[in-house]
């Protein structure tokens, strides 16, 4: 089984990068599963109807949510009709949406995890290694490999929750910085991992927004409405490989460079 996940699309630029590389990778490595983390798809922050099915009919089977979930209202819409989108597992009991689904292809069957982190994060949700606990229960002999999408901030966070899955998914990735970090592995009871995998979106902005405005800000203190940056696309994703019979991934493969838009 192979699996392409694809980090944090951000605004246009995002998409149009997603809609190239998808299509190259398709054709390449066949994956048979492809996932991205959507929640700054429209404008950079949130989602809207129109962003998900735009991400949708390049080829991705399913859209995964985090901190922005709520970011625009229209959300609300489209979290549960039926669009293959979940939002972070984590929210309180009552939250529209779910935070788990269910892919099928080619006879085989995927179960994808959204979770929220808590530190250094400004969200009230639950305890996500208990609720990947129960979500994990849910999952179990339903599925042939189970994926988690952990959107937090603290790398020490992420990486904890990497080995307390450990054995027990076949893969923890992690999302919401939008740096793709370096330390792709295979864990020692056979979870393919990854601290952070980055963002797809605008390359020559600070993690996807216009450079000056954010400069600004920092030197001045002062508020600063933030919008998209302009010019060269970078794409991030990682394809991780995972051995359904023994339950255990075998490879992961960072994939990271500049788009021609």
């Amino acid at each position: 089984m192979k699996v392409l996940f694809v980090g944090d699309i951000f605004g246009e630029v995002g998409r149009k990068a997603l809609r190239i590389q998808v299509g190259r990778i398709r054709e390449q490595e066949k994956p048979d599963f492809v996932i991205v983390n959507g929640e700054n798809a429209a404008g950079g922050r949130g989602i809207s109807y129109n962003t998900a099915q735009d991400i949708l009919s390049c080829g991705v089977d399913a859209i995964t949510m985090g901190n922005h979930t709520w970011a625009r209202k229209e959300v609300m819409g489209i979290i549960d009709s039926g669009m293959k989108i979940i939002r972070p597992a984590n929210y309180p009991k009552g939250v529209p949406g779910k935070g788990r689904l269910i892919l099928e292809n080619n006879g085989l069957r995927l179960g994808l995890i959204n979770l929220l982190g808590r530190v250094y994060m400004d969200n009230h949700v639950d305890c996500p290694f208990q609720v990947a606990d129960r979500e994990v229960q849910n999952l179990k002999g339903q599925v042939d490999a189970i994926l988690v999408d952990f959107h937090a901030e603290a790398t020490s966070e992420k990486i904890a929750l990497g080995h307390y899955l450990d054995g027990r998914v076949e893969c923890v990735v992690g999302t919401h910085t939008h740096v793709q970090t370096a330390d792709e592995r295979i864990l020692q009871n056979g979870t393919a991992y990854i601290t952070d995998v980055g963002f797809t979106g605008p390359a020559d902005g600070v993690i996807g927004v216009n450079k000056e405005q954010i400069i600004r800000k920092f030197v001045s203190g002062l508020p600063s409405q933030f919008e998209p940056a302009s010019g060269r696309a970078i794409f991030n994703a990682v394809l991780v490989t995972i051995d359904p019979k023994n339950k255990k991934a075998t490879d992961i493969q960072r994939i990271a460079g500049f788009v021609k838009l």
